[in-house]
């Protein structure tokens, strides 16, 4: 029964095939064979550094055309060997393939083998589709016959491999040879030749990249037949079994890979999907090279570190801004994109930590106090709820008794911002906040004072870089301006900025971020960069945020450490040593035009006991400088 259904089948596409061909014959003038005359894939989007340099492109695929003069004999054979052995006989459509598969296919009650010439995979790739239907076959069979009469076998077969897909985006011979081994097809091997005969019949199975060792069985078997039919001898056919199955190992000079798919995303919204692959476009981005690759090395070498010394799986992000300009000069969204796409610089929200606490004192200069006041570091109790007290604790678990504000901001100190938030009010910290343009949401309650509120890495750096611009918030942005392929352009970026606090109030609180960098300064005396900086530390509960945001007068650049399933990165976890290192690390490297912060010429220095607030001479031992 199975057999007759079978014969029967063949017999309603074989009449199928003769009365569409006749149709088509008729009609042949209204098929379009331009794709197989020439291939234009379109022009790739180029993406510039801050310099104007190339650091990236995208492109719809790698395809590189070689003519047929220039192909080896080798590689054609190897193609007709275990693709369609009869090519230069038959006339677009294997008949003799035909009843074998279909014999075949009769024996195993089911499609385990096809019966395609080389001519039709060519109509499939460049005409029709890949859905097993018989319209999709017959049409296929009909359209082989007309490209064979329009066309010369050479031209087809030329076509052909260079059409071909081997996986990974690589399409043609021309560009996997050069993938695979660095060579040109012209001078492929006869084993490379195989190789690459064998790819093409499942290109996610056998392509080398992904799986070396069955792509060098599938090799063997192409060999093999090219044996069984005569176009190579015994002998070579097991000399070139025995070669090895070594591919060219590409330098990946591929930087910023979270920032590309991030800017990927951006032109997909603006221009559209196909626009960005064939549509010729520059795209000035203000990605700054050296900067980008100090920040990678940087990063990944401490997190490294860290991924050895601690238990969990740790990762964490880093973001540069231009202080002036917003423009973001280096974005690291993780340890290693190809294992991880989801990008924490833009994408993760985390707990803000002690960082906030710059934000709580910009609101209490704002209401008048000074950082010469004195407030005391002592045991206080917070009523939460009806049955809930909170009795907040600094990270050294000690009370040091009264000091300035200036000492409790630079020293970190929790008890003295929870005092300040709840003396000014809570809902005029938030304020200040959201002028700041964190997003929030926000809590009133005592401990936002601590920084309870979540933010990106990239909101938090916008946040602190306002400080270094004297009050002003600037938006971060990747793209300067889009140009099409004839330099039209077709978008411009207008940076937005924002007044949110006085140059008078972020003179004060610059000053005061910059003494306790100072102090880090002394342990670390050969490592500094040559300039100024002011930077803020922030750590969440049992370790389970790492923060360290500092600016120069030119940059400013946030580091965030931790697990992407907010777990504690255990005890004795802090920035000094997780985050603190790739910041100067990438800071040193940098060659500062301007090294000095712009001051609100109304501000007075005013030297102090740091911890009485006292009029101090600036050599006494325990003395601050402030601004007032």
């Amino acid at each position: 029964m199975r057999i007759v259904q079978s014969l029967f089948m063949f017999f309603v596409i074989s009449c199928s095939l003769v009365s569409g061909l006749f149709l088509s014959l008729s009609h042949n003038r209204c098929i379009d064979f331009s794709p197989l005359e020439q291939y234009n894939p379109g022009k790739p989007t180029i993406l510039l550094d801050d310099a104007g340099n190339e650091w990236a492109r995208f492109q719809l695929d790698r395809r590189k055309p070689i003519a047929y003069h220039d192909m080896p004999k080798h590689l054609i054979h190897a193609f007709l060997a275990i693709e369609d052995r009869s090519f230069f006989e038959h006339h677009g459509i294997s008949y003799k393939g035909v009843l074998r598969s279909l014999w075949v296919n009769i024996y195993y009650g089911r499609i385990v083998q096809g019966a395609s010439t080389i001519t039709q995979q060519l109509v499939k790739l460049l005409f029709t589709d890949s859905s097993r239907t018989f319209s999709r076959k017959i049409k296929d069979q009909i359209y082989a016959l007309l490209v064979e009469q329009q066309f010369t076998k050479e031209q087809i077969l030329e076509t052909y491999l260079n059409h071909v897909f081997f996986g990974c985006g690589i399409y043609g011979v021309e560009a996997a040879a050069q993938r695979f081994w660095g060579v040109t097809a012209s001078a492929l091997s006869l084993d490379q030749a195989a190789t690459l005969a064998g790819i093409v019949k499942n290109p996610g199975r056998y392509c080398p990249l992904l799986f070396p060792l069955s792509s060098k069985n599938r090799r063997d078997v192409v060999l093999a037949k090219m044996s069984e039919v005569g176009f190579i001898s015994m002998q070579q056919k097991e000399d070139a079994q025995s070669q090895e199955m070594t591919l060219y190992t590409l330098e990946d000079h591929t930087i910023a890979p979270h920032a590309k798919e991030y800017i990927r995303q951006c032109l997909e919204a603006t221009v559209g999907k196909k626009r960005v692959y064939t549509g010729g476009l520059t795209v000035q981005t203000t990605i700054n090279r050296a900067i980008q690759k100090q920040a990678e090395k940087e990063f990944v070498k401490k997190v490294s570190q860290l991924k050895k010394k601690i238990d969990p799986d740790v990762d964490g992000a880093l973001i540069t801004l231009h202080v002036r300009t917003g423009e973001v000069k280096a974005l690291v969204g993780g340890y290693d994109f190809k294992t991880s796409k989801f990008n924490r610089a833009l994408q993760a929200k985390r707990q803000l930590g002690s960082v906030f606490k710059s934000i709580v004192f910009a609101a209490a200069v704002e209401k008048g106090i000074r950082f010469n006041e004195v407030e005391v570091d002592e045991p206080i109790e917070v009523p939460m709820s009806k049955n809930n007290i909170w009795r907040p604790r600094n990270y050294d678990q000690k009370f040091h008794g009264e000091m300035t504000l200036a000492y409790a901001l630079s020293r970190s100190n929790n008890i003295v911002p929870i005092k300040i938030c709840m003396r000014i009010g809570i809902q005029t910290v938030i304020d200040c906040a959201q002028r700041c343009q964190l997003e929030g949401p926000f809590y009133p309650f005592p401990s936002l004072a601590l920084g309870c509120v979540d933010t990106t890495v990239q909101e938090a750096a916008a946040m602190f870089n306002l400080f270094a611009n004297n009050g002003t918030w600037v938006q971060p942005y990747c793209i300067r301006w889009i140009k099409d392929e004839w330099g039209n352009k077709l978008y411009k970026q207008r940076p937005k900025s924002v007044r949110s606090i006085s140059s008078q109030v972020s003179g004060q609180v610059v000053k005061v971020l910059g003494i306790g960098l100072d102090r880090v300064r002394k342990l670390f005396p050969q490592q500094w960069p040559d300039t100024q900086a002011i930077s803020k530390t922030g750590t969440t509960n049992d370790s389970r945020t790492c923060w360290f945001v500092g600016s120069t007068p030119e940059y400013t650049t946030a580091v965030y450490i931790g697990c992407d399933d907010n777990r504690s990165m255990g005890q004795n976890t802090y920035p000094l040593h997780t985050a603190f290192p790739i910041w100067i690390g990438l800071h040193r490297s940098i060659v500062y035009k301007q090294k000095h912060f712009i001051v609100d010429p109304l501000l007075k220095e005013l030297t102090i006991d740091e911890k009485t607030g006292a009029l101090k001479d600036a050599k006494q031992s325990g003395a601050i400088t402030i601004y007032v």
